[in-house]
């Protein structure tokens, strides 16, 4: 009996006006070399992390240096500065804290 896991990143997409990344990564699992298993995750990468401390609003890039060359590449191309500055301005705009 020999067990393998393979993980792959199988769905990377770029998802709503602010240009989040999608990440589907797929975990199989086969027993000389047929699969027994297989499962899903998911997650998104936004632009920018957005913080206010009720008095000023800070704005970071996400820190993708430990993404895959294929997700960063997909994040650079898609997260321009204006796709940046849109974001910062909805979430001042449409903060809870904000209002």
């Amino acid at each position: 009996m020999a067990l393998t896991k393979e993980v792959i990143e199988d769905k990377i997409e770029v998802v709503d006006v602010h240009k989040h990344v999608g990440i589907r990564t797929t975990t199989i699992i086969k027993d000389n070399n047929e699969e027994v298993s297989r499962s899903h995750t998911r997650r998104v990468l936004p632009c920018r992390q957005n913080e206010y401390d009720g008095t000023t609003w800070t704005h970071t890039d996400t820190d993708i240096s430990g993404e895959s060359a294929e997700v960063q590449a997909i994040c650079n191309a898609a997260w321009t500065q204006s796709v940046k500055d849109a974001r910062d301005a909805y979430m001042e705009a449409n903060s809870l804290q904000n209002g």
